[in-house]
């Protein structure tokens, strides 16, 4: 039904009020209600936000507002435009979730005068949509991921919608670009439902922007190519484009029930052309559309600060104040402050206030995995080296296929990954489950279903999004990943693991799902790959993150991968990263040894040792990585020969920030324990996954620091065979072996320097013959003796 006279006017009112409340967020720091002039007084000394994007929020904001209580449905609002906190903030104050968070700032005037002057201020609030803003999920401070983040919170929430705005100039970056195709993923009966709403309000921060000034036709071309049917809302007149926005949102909810109801009486169900939304509006919509002789109202001055010299400037300060009353802020607030009982009555009521959907804090919703005991897919090992070579992957796999199996009910745990889950040998992972797919599938096509629990698809930018929003709405997941190829979520990991820094600090968000990486494929192990797929140096972009968040995890054998694994899933609020090879190799430790060590962190193996652990060593032997590892005790092996009689003392390093002291890093172990595992007089030969920076970082504050010599990826790879890789970085034994002796045994470092020239070069020429590594290298295998 049309819209009637009293309805428009009661959206229009609301919208006026949201208005008025994100300007003065801007600029007032005082007289928040206009009760008398303003003067400089009342004006913030620095004024920072952004309003430009702002009335467009705000009028999407109040028309999904009547939707809900029209049709009672759960929404959970995602909004991409950067800064467009000072609406979404408004809209909090008006449903007075604001104030349920935050009790000191109630709906009167002295809250909205508190309300007002936190907005960009020192120990206040940004000016983005951060943690603080309640019924966010995406930090708005970077764009891009609004419409990744929104998909990854529809899987498995049948009864979920998800209201997406995405700006304009977000819409140029290439993660969003990408996260249109997610609607190929989506399944209309068990997962949620999207409604990406595009806004184009025409201009950047100076610039037009590319949707804005393509044709209309080509516009709609373009979405129904990506797989949606388009509708557009387009105008600047308020009266005409509530009518609009009324009915062009009925339309599309009726369109969504009609989908879901087809699909529920298909299977499998066919992908459907989700509606989505171009929303047309000024750039700036309601602001002065002229100051100082230049259009600000629907041009990119009115991006951020419309008016920029208040304080300074009579004329702009008497502009402001016009702009403020234009809303009729005595209509909205009663001389106390508060919202007029017209406003308060067309917000939804409770959990259906997108600002408090239950979805929007996952950490109430969170349920924890029922886990199988990741002991009984353990390797049998009574000693070192005596179980046939596995695949640590590949038995990890196994365990993550029964947690699918044990969770299957619950529909609350995924896989992501870039088209790597079987080549980083998780393929067992299908035996309870198949990738979910929405498109064709082909007589020769494998493991694609509707219903799948893994989500693939060669966007690592897409696997990392929808696994935030996921995790980020009360689920579990897990994200595999070649090693090299993480990097391209940089930026994307850092957003979250400031997010999670942040809610950290306030104690309405709960606890959520770690966010838990396994990087295999990695840079020891590219037989097949060249240079391109060779860079261990994600580890040192988590390393210089948050201490309270981040944990870097170097499992050394199949039992130590499957503690970490066990550990990390189980774990809450953290970013784990785990680094782990797919190709078969040694089992060191039994599981009861592997639990031991992993619950440690680090420890001496007395067993690789050649003296006694409370024996002082000539040399302590380090290592962090199942490579670094092996080839750590080949060089127990190496010295046995070429120095005997030399005191070794091995150590492996599990958790990577045992390292670090406990000031800087809670898993960090005390000086005293350091010391009694790393001698103070005793030099320090490590073998070490990534770049050696990282250790001499972790440890510069330890007082035997100067004592660690760590071997380490040098940036130096090819195509070529697994041990000549280590060989190039010069991690390999003999290279270990080398300089234990150089720094051991200095008399006799001469002598051993001719032993490892002849072995560096009878190396390289069967390298480069056989096409191979030598068999006492391929063949190598611990030996007590």
């Amino acid at each position: 039904m049309p819209l009637t006279v009293e309805e428009i006017a009661g959206i229009h009112a609301y919208w006026r009020a949201a208005n008025y409340l994100s300007v003065g967020q801007i600029y007032l720091r005082n007289n928040p209600l206009l009760h008398r002039p303003l003067t400089v007084n009342d004006i913030k000394p620095r004024l920072l936000g952004h309003f430009g994007t702002t009335p467009g929020l705000n009028f999407v904001y109040v028309h999904l507002n009547r939707i809900i209580k029209a049709r009672r449905l759960s929404m959970l609002l995602i909004t991409g435009p950067g800064h467009g906190a000072p609406g979404i903030l408004a809209n909090t104050f008006l449903e007075g979730s604001y104030s349920e968070t935050y009790p000191n700032i109630q709906q009167d005037a002295d809250g909205l005068k508190l309300f007002f002057k936190q907005f960009s201020w020192p120990y206040g609030i940004p000016s983005h949509c951060a943690a603080n803003v309640p019924g966010s999920i995406n930090e708005g401070g970077e764009l891009g991921y609004s419409l990744v983040h929104a998909y990854g919170a529809a899987f498995d929430n049948p009864n979920l919608i998800v209201p997406c705005i995405v700006g304009d100039g977000e819409a140029e970056t290439g993660t969003l670009a990408t996260s249109w195709h997610s609607n190929k993923f989506l399944n209309p009966v068990t997962d949620g439902t999207v409604l990406p709403i595009l806004h184009l309000n025409g201009y950047k921060i100076a610039n037009p922007t590319v949707l804005a000034r393509i044709p209309q036709e080509e516009l709609e071309q373009l979405f129904r190519g990506y797989g949606y049917t388009p509708y557009t809302v387009e105008g600047d007149d308020p009266e005409v484009m509530h009518r609009k926005m009324a009915e062009t949102l009925d339309r599309i909810f009726d369109h969504i029930t009609v989908i879901r109801a087809d699909a529920a009486s298909q299977y499998p169900p066919q992908r459907p052309a989700w509606p989505m939304l171009i929303l047309r509006t000024p750039k700036g919509w309601t602001s002065p559309h002229m100051v100082d002789g230049k259009q600000v109202e629907g041009t990119w001055r009115s991006h951020q600060v419309p008016l920029d010299e208040v304080r300074s400037n009579p004329e702009h300060l008497t502009l402001l104040e016009e702009w403020l009353r234009s809303y009729k802020p005595e209509e909205l607030f009663d001389n106390r402050g508060r919202p007029v009982p017209q406003l308060l009555n067309l917000a939804p009521k409770g959990d259906l206030r997108m600002s408090v959907n239950p979805s929007a804090n996952g950490g109430e919703l969170l349920k924890p995995l029922v886990l199988p005991d990741f002991r009984d897919y353990a390797v049998k090992c009574n000693v070192p080296c005596d179980a046939n070579e596995v695949s640590a992957t590949k038995i990890l796999g196994d365990y993550l296929r029964d947690v699918i199996r044990y969770n299957a009910g619950s529909r609350n745990f995924r896989i992501f990954g870039p088209d790597e889950t079987a080549s980083n040998r998780l393929q067992d992972v299908y035996q309870a489950t198949s990738k979910q797919w929405e498109g064709e599938v082909l007589p020769v096509d494998e493991n694609l279903a509707a219903d799948g629990r893994v989500l693939e698809v060669l966007s690592e930018n897409l696997c990392q999004g929808w696994l935030e929003g996921y995790l980020l709405t009360g689920r579990h997941g897990f994200f595999s990943c070649y090693e090299a190829f993480i990097h391209i979520i940089d930026s994307m990991f850092n957003q979250h693991a400031k997010w999670l820094k942040a809610c950290k600090e306030l104690p309405w968000r709960k606890p959520i799902a770690s966010l838990t990486y396994l990087l295999s494929s990695h840079v020891w192990r590219q037989d097949h790959n060249g240079f391109s797929h060779q860079d261990p140096g994600f580890i040192d972009h988590v390393a210089n993150k948050q201490s309270e968040v981040t944990r870097i995890y170097f499992p050394p054998d199949a039992n130590c991968l499957l503690s970490v694994g066990d550990h990390c899933l189980r774990s809450r609020n953290y970013i784990n990263l785990i680094i782990a090879g797919k190709q078969p190799t040694h089992t060191y430790l039994n599981m009861d040894e592997a639990v031991r060590h992993c619950t440690e962190g680090l420890g001496i193996w007395a067993w690789a040792s050649t003296c006694a652990p409370e024996e002082k060593p000539d040399v302590i032997l380090a290592c962090a990585g199942d490579v670094p590892t092996m080839e750590a005790l080949a060089a127990v092996t190496v010295l046995r020969n070429w120095a005997p009689g030399l005191k070794v003392r091995f150590v492996n390093i599990v958790d990577l920030f045992t390292l670090e002291t406990p000031g800087e890093h809670p898993h960090g172990i005390d000086d005293e324990n350091f010391e009694r595992i790393f001698d103070q007089e005793s030099p320090v030969v490590m073998a070490f996954h990534g770049y050696p920076t990282v250790v001499h970082k972790l440890t510069y504050k330890r007082r035997n620091h100067a004592s660690f010599h760590v071997h380490g990826f040098r940036g130096e790879g090819t195509t070529t065979t697994p041990f000549d890789m280590t060989v190039l970085n010069q991690i390999d034994r003999f290279s270990l072996a080398l300089d234990c002796v150089k720094y051991a045994l200095p008399g006799e470092h001469d002598r051993v320097r001719q032993l490892y020239s002849e072995k560096m070069q009878q190396h390289k020429l069967y390298v480069a013959e056989h096409g191979e590594d030598m068999p006492e290298v391929r063949d190598w295998k611990w030996a007590a003796n």
